[in-house]
């Protein structure tokens, strides 16, 4: 069985050839049951979560996702993400490998957000706005990059010295200019892609800030109690979401506005089934406003674990 290290993870999962990967998944389809949800209570201070996430494509591989997010590890100086995947021959049940989770999960949720902007984002936008300074921040840089042509990216963040240290590293990395902000108000009004990464049970982006033409991307706030965007996102947008089961019992960003009566689920556009099928265009304006919104699936792992496992093979 192949262990396949952070670091050997991460070089199996290049962002071109995983984004394509997620694409042709949606496409096809894979068996997918409802992932185990299970709160963790840690002593003085916010539950933890555990997730089960299994799924496969009969006959040919199958899998599954543990991982237990741990909101208190930001005081940590941990992530709050820790995570391993198990892959298996479908059709003999024999172990294949064991991923880093963490470096899947990251870049999975990194590449469905890419895919998601291939059809929402404008073809120009080149501006990008990362909300948050966590572990999924670099990934959503270089994910991004991959599907649109990003010059400038501005990173926000609680501690304005951790976004300045981000910043800092990451201008090394990418051929693009960045920078910290402290206004992050007036930098939701200068941004082409608004990208939001956090456990935030308060709203951080406004929708009255965003200009016409904005894309809003939403990865974080994975539970009901958590929310990244306001009820003015949701009156403006086009909104979508990776999968509609998911979305309309999780994250806080589609179940609050559903709760309050904001929206229906009639209202939510597509999911990314429908936009790599072809059901749906997409942004359909250059001044519309996009929104997604992810909180993840099993399926998405199953596709970056089985191309993280061929491409280690080789």
């Amino acid at each position: 069985m192949l262990l396949l290290s952070e670091e050997q993870t991460r070089d199996a999962l290049p962002f071109s050839d995983l984004i394509d990967s997620l694409a042709d998944m949606f496409r096809s389809g894979c068996v997918m049951p409802t992932r185990h949800h299970h709160d963790v209570e840690i002593p003085g201070e916010a539950d933890g979560t555990m997730l089960l996430m299994p799924a496969w494509l009969p006959g040919e591989y199958s899998g599954v996702k543990v991982a237990n997010v741990v909101p208190g590890n930001s005081g940590r100086g941990l992530p709050a993400v820790s995570a391993q995947y198990l892959l298996s021959n479908a059709g003999t049940g024999e172990m294949l490998a064991m991923i880093d989770g963490g470096e899947l999960t990251a870049r999975r949720t990194a590449a469905a957000s890419a895919l998601a902007a291939r059809y929402l984002a404008r073809a120009d936008a080149s501006h990008l706005l990362v909300v948050g300074t966590g572990r999924l921040a670099p990934s959503l840089v270089a994910a991004h990059m991959a599907v649109r042509p990003i010059r400038k990216v501005s990173i926000w963040g609680r501690s304005v010295a951790k976004a300045e240290a981000l910043a800092k590293e990451l201008e090394t990395q990418f051929p693009a200019k960045f920078d910290a902000v402290e206004d992050l108000e007036n930098a939701l009004g200068e941004a082409d892609i608004v990208s939001s990464a956090t456990l935030s049970t308060e709203p951080l982006v406004l929708g009255r800030k965003l200009k016409p033409g904005a894309h809003v991307d939403l990865v974080g706030a994975f539970k009901p109690n958590m929310r990244e965007s306001d009820d003015d996102v949701i009156r403006r947008a086009d909104v979508f979401v990776d999968t509609r089961d998911g979305c309309l019992s999780e994250g806080g960003d589609i179940v609050q506005p559903l709760q309050s009566g904001l929206i229906t689920a009639q209202d939510i556009k597509a999911d990314l089934y429908e936009l790599c099928r072809g059901d749906h265009p997409g942004r359909e304006s250059d001044d519309a406003i996009t929104m997604f919104k992810s909180v993840g699936a099993a399926l998405e792992d199953l596709a970056g674990a089985i191309l993280a496992y061929r491409n280690a093979e080789q």
